[in-house]
């Protein structure tokens, strides 16, 4: 892998941050809503370096809210390439990203630092990867066609995608009310047997 800084990856939601604030968290991406007051769970944490970006959760247009975009994921990649950058053979970095609820943003943006630190790496292996560190993972779909693109994936992690939601369903079954309920119908459709 090109991020050797990093040994340490956690991803989790705003209520969650307090429990990390004595783990040694050296980089941090929140993803919050835009409007969302300035988190200052922070405070307790040592230094680390952060970014912060601002969009909802949604995968079709909605009024007032604003749609993940490609900007958010080359921000996101721009946040990746500042690790690589720092990178120190040796060291031992730890990153944190997190979202509302550590579900669907902040999952769908660790991929996507997986998948551009680690090139080779196989698309279903990086989704395996990415429930070893959240098994409640369900990542933004738009985010993610978004990423496949950028990191030139050929389709590949969108199909990757498609069979972790089918693993996931056939884990949490109840995820499939729960997503219909917030309008993300059109992922569940998606899922392919695992």
């Amino acid at each position: 892998m090109k991020t050797l800084a990093i040994s340490s990856r956690t991803i989790c939601g705003i209520e969650e941050l307090p429990v990390h604030s004595a783990a040694g968290v050296t980089h941090v991406l929140s993803i919050i809503d835009p409007g969302h007051p300035d988190i200052h769970h922070f405070e307790a944490y040592s230094k680390h370096l952060r970014t912060t970006l601002r969009f909802h959760d949604i995968i079709d247009p909605l009024p007032r809210q604003i749609m993940p975009a490609k900007e958010h994921v080359t921000a996101i990649l721009g946040f990746g390439e500042m690790l690589d950058k720092g990178a120190v053979e040796g060291t031992a970095g730890h990153l944190l990203v997190h979202c509302h609820m550590g579900v669907s943003r902040s999952t769908a943006a660790m991929v996507t630092l997986m998948a551009q630190g680690d090139p080779d790496a196989g698309e279903d292996e990086l989704f395996e990867r990415l429930r070893h560190i959240r098994s409640k993972a369900w990542p933004n779909s738009v985010m993610i066609g978004f990423a496949d693109e950028k990191l030139g994936r050929g389709g590949k992690l969108v199909e990757a995608l498609r069979r972790h939601y089918g693993h996931q369903l056939n884990h949490k079954p109840e995820y499939a009310e729960w997503m219909r309920d917030l309008g993300r119908g059109r992922e569940v459709e998606m899922a392919l047997p695992a």
